[in-house]
C-alpha cells in the first residue's frame, strides 16, 4: 500500500514512485550521528543506492570503537562522537576497512584531545596554497556552484543550487571506493543535511556569495592556517558577449577579459588591499598568460601596469591569437608551440623585463592548467603533458608549474581507479604495457606526466583538485598519485593548492593532508617513498616558498613572520575595489563592461585595423 502524501510533506515533494516510496525513510530516522557519511543520502530526486558492505563495516567500526571510549570516558555516545575522538573514530574505522593505515591515526586518539592534537597539523606549519580562486560580482551566480555541488554531495544547498545529481556523474552508477556516486568530500565543514529542518546555521550555502572577496578573505586567513596564497584567474575559453545567443571563441583582450571571472587588473587590486590591511605579504597575483603574437601587447601592457606575481594559463582554453587580424578567433595552444608560446617566453624573460624578478620573484613562474578533461584524446592542447618537457628543456630560466598535475578525469575519479585496475603500467622509461619492468599503474595523464617530467627541474606538479577530489572518496587513487610524484619528481617539486573557495575553506584539506600517508604495501610494491613529515612541510609551503623567495619561510615555523588579517576586513574594502569587482549598489554593475575593456585596450597601443580581406575591382 503506498504511503499517503500529505500536501507539503516531503513525501508529496519527493520525485520517488509509490514504488520507490516504499522503499525509502527519512534520513533523521538513522539515529547513528557519524562524523563521515556510511550511507548514501537522497533529496528527493532520485533513488538513493542500498548501504554498500564496505559501508556497513565502517558504521559498525565505529559504533564499536564509539561505544567503547564512551563508556571509558563517562559519556554519552552522541557526546563522544561530537568531539576529535569521534573524528579518530572514524579514521580508524576507514583505515580499517578501505586500507589499512592511510590515516595517521592511533587509538589512543579515542580518549585525549591531546594525542588527537599532537598527530594534527602543527601549530608552527608554514602553508602556502599555490591555487585558490574568488569571483568578481558579476560572475558570482555562474561560476563555481558545480564545483561546490560536486564536493558538498546530496542535501539543500546543492538542491538550491540545481543541482540533483552529481554534476560530473550525472547517470549515477560509477560509485566511489566508498560504494557512493556521490559523497560529500568534506562533511565537516560543508555540512549538506539531508532535511532543511536540520540545515546548521553555519552550513555553507551553494551561493554566489560564497564565492567572493569576504567569504574568501574569511576562508582563507582567518578560518585557515594559511599564510601566503596566491589568487588565480582564467582565460576563458568561450565568451557570451551581450546582443549574442550562445557563447563563443574570442576574438581579442577585450571580448576574453568580458567572460573572465577576474580580470588581472581585478586580481591584482585584490592583492594589494589584501596586503595592506595585513601590513605583510600575505597574497599573490597571477596574471593571466595569453600567448601568441596577437596577445604580446597585452602581455607587456599586464606587466607594466599590473606587476603579477607569476602567470596563470589554460592550454584547454581558447587564448592563443596567432595573428593581428581583429576577425579571427582566439585557439587553444601548446607549451612547446614555436610560433605560440615561445614568443611570449622570450617576452616574459626579456632584457627589458628582468628587472621584474626584484620586485616579484616568481616573474618566471608558469602556472599552467593541465588535466581535468573530459576527453582521452592524447593532445597537449586538451591536457595531455606531451608538451611540457620540451618547454623545460628549452626554457631552463622558467618554472612551469602544472596544475592539477595532468589528471585526466574531470573531477570524478572513477576512471583513474580503473587505471590503476587495469594491469596497463608504465615505467621511468616511459615503456607502457602490462610488464614492463619496474612499472607502476600508468594514470592517465598523471603517470605520463610524472615520467616526462623527472629529468626537468624546473618542472612542478601542483596537486589542486587532484587531492581534493580523490582522499576521502578515492583514496588508493590519491596515494598511487603522491606515490608516483614522489617516485619520479621528488618532494621539493610538488606544490600544495587547494582550488578554494570552490570547495569551502582549504583547512580540511591542509589537515587531511597532514595526516595521509601511502600504504606499506604500496610503497613496497611499487617502489613509492613515503611521504613523511618533512615532505609534508615542503609540499604544503616551503616548495612554493622557494619558488617566490618568501622571506623567512625558509625554517619550519612560520610564526611571527605574517601579520593577521584585521577582523574587521569587510568594513576596509575601499569603494574603488567595490567598483572594480561590480559589487552590487555600485557604478557599472552588470552594465556592459566591453566598452570600458575596449578602452583600455586602446590606451595599450591596441586599435582599429583598417585592413581589407576580400577583393576589389580596379579595372573596368
Amino acid at each position: 500500500m503506498a504511503k499517503e502524501r500529505m500536501l507539503g510533506s516531503r513525501e508529496e515533494d519527493s520525485w520517488f514512485s509509490d514504488e520507490q516510496l516504499e522503499k525509502v525513510v527519512p534520513a533523521e530516522a538513522d539515529s547513528f550521528e557519524s562524523p563521515v557519511p556510511t550511507r548514501m543520502i537522497s533529496n528527493g530526486e532520485y533513488l538513493p543506492l542500498p548501504q554498500t558492505e564496505k559501508q556497513k563495516q565502517v558504521e559498525r567500526r565505529i559504533k564499536e570503537l564509539a561505544d567503547m571510549a564512551s563508556k571509558k570516558l563517562g559519556m554519552s555516545r552522541r557526546q563522544f562522537l561530537a568531539g576529535t575522538g569521534g573524528f579518530a573514530a572514524a579514521f580508524l574505522a576507514m583505515n580499517e576497512v578501505f586500507g589499512k593505515r592511510f590515516f595517521d591515526v592511533s587509538l589512543v586518539e579515542l580518549f585525549e584531545p591531546k594525542a588527537y592534537a599532537a598527530t594534527a597539523v602543527p601549530t608552527n606549519l608554514f602553508v602556502f596554497d599555490d591555487q585558490t580562486h574568488m569571483v568578481r560580482s558579476r560572475k558570482r551566480n555562474d561560476t563555481g556552484r558545480g564545483l561546490r555541488a560536486l564536493a558538498q554531495g546530496p542535501g539543500p544547498a546543492s538542491l538550491a543550487a540545481g543541482f540533483l545529481v552529481n554534476p560530473n556523474n550525472p547517470g549515477m552508477v560509477e560509485v566511489d571506493e566508498s560504494g557512493s556516486p556521490w559523497r560529500a568530500w568534506n562533511p565537516t565543514n560543508l555540512f549538506n543535511y539531508p532535511d532543511s529542518a536540520l540545515l546548521r546555521a553555519d552550513s555553507p550555502p551553494n551561493i554566489g556569495s560564497e564565492f567572493t572577496l569576504e567569504k574568501y578573505i574569511q576562508r582563507m586567513f582567518l578560518e585557515s592556517q594559511v599564510d601566503v596564497a596566491i589568487l588565480s584567474n582564467v582565460t576563458p575559453g568561450t565568451v557570451l558577449l551581450p546582443g549574442e545567443p550562445d557563447p563563443l571563441p574570442p576574438k581579442d583582450i577585450p571580448e576574453s577579459l568580458f567572460g573572465a571571472i577576474l580580470t588581472t587588473e581585478q586580481t591584482v587590486a585584490v592583492r594589494n588591499f589584501v596586503n595592506r590591511i595585513a601590513g605583510s605579504t600575505r597574497l599573490l597575483a597571477h596574471g593571466l598568460f595569453y600567448p601568441g603574437v596577437g596577445n604580446l601587447d597585452y602581455m607587456q601592457y599586464q606587466i607594466e601596469h599590473y606587476g603579477p606575481d607569476s602567470w596563470k594559463g589554460y592550454n584547454i582554453n581558447r587564448a592563443a591569437k596567432l595573428d593581428l587580424r581583429p576577425e579571427s578567433e582566439m585557439v587553444r595552444w601548446a607549451l612547446n608551440e614555436l610560433e605560440v608560446a615561445y614568443p611570449t617566453y622570450d617576452l616574459i624573460t626579456s632584457a627589458h623585463n628582468r628587472d621584474q624578478l626584484k620586485k616579484h620573484p616568481g616573474f618566471y613562474n608558469i602556472c599552467v592548467h593541465k588535466g581535468l578533461s573530459t576527453n582521452a584524446a592524447f593532445d597537449p592542447k586538451l591536457g595531455a603533458p606531451s608538451d611540457v618537457a620540451d618547454a623545460a628543456r628549452d626554457w631552463p630560466m622558467l618554472n612551469f608549474i602544472i596544475y592539477h598535475s595532468c589528471i585526466r578525469p574531470a573531477f570524478w575519479n572513477y576512471n583513474a581507479l580503473q587505471d590503476v585496475k587495469s594491469g596497463r603500467l608504465r615505467n621511468a622509461f616511459n615503456q607502457v604495457g602490462p610488464d614492463v619492468a619496474d612499472g607502476v599503474p600508468d594514470i592517465l595523464w598523471t603517470t605520463e606526466f610524472a615520467v616526462r617530467s623527472a629529468p626537468y627541474g624546473n618542472v612542478y606538479g601542483e596537486i589542486g583538485t587532484t587531492f581534493a577530489s580523490s582522499v576521502v572518496t578515492f583514496p588508493t587513487v590519491w596515494a598511487h598519485i603522491i606515490g608516483q610524484l614522489l617516485k619520479f619528481m621528488g618532494d621539493e617539486r610538488v606544490v600544495f593548492g587547494s582550488d578554494s573557495v570552490w570547495y569551502g575553506g582549504p583547512q580540511w584539506q591542509i589537515e587531511a593532508f597532514w595526516r595521509f600517508q601511502i600504504l606499506e604495501e604500496l610503497q613496497e610494491r611499487w617502489g613509492y617513498p613515503a611521504i613523511t613529515e618533512a615532505s609534508k612541510r615542503k609540499i604544503l609551503g616551503l616548495n612554493s616558498a622557494r619558488l617566490y623567495r618568501i622571506p623567512g619561510a625558509a625554517e619550519p615555523s612560520a610564526a611571527g613572520r605574517y601579520r593577521p588579517i584585521p577582523p574587521n576586513y569587510a568594513s576596509l574594502v575601499p569603494q574603488s575595489l567595490k567598483e572594480l569587482l561590480e559589487y552590487p549598489d555600485t557604478p557599472g554593475y552588470l552594465a556592459d563592461n566591453l566598452t570600458a575593456l575596449r578602452k583600455r585596450y586602446a590606451e595599450m597601443g591596441g586599435g582599429h585595423d583598417h585592413s581589407r580581406h576580400g577583393w576589389i575591382r580596379t579595372k573596368v
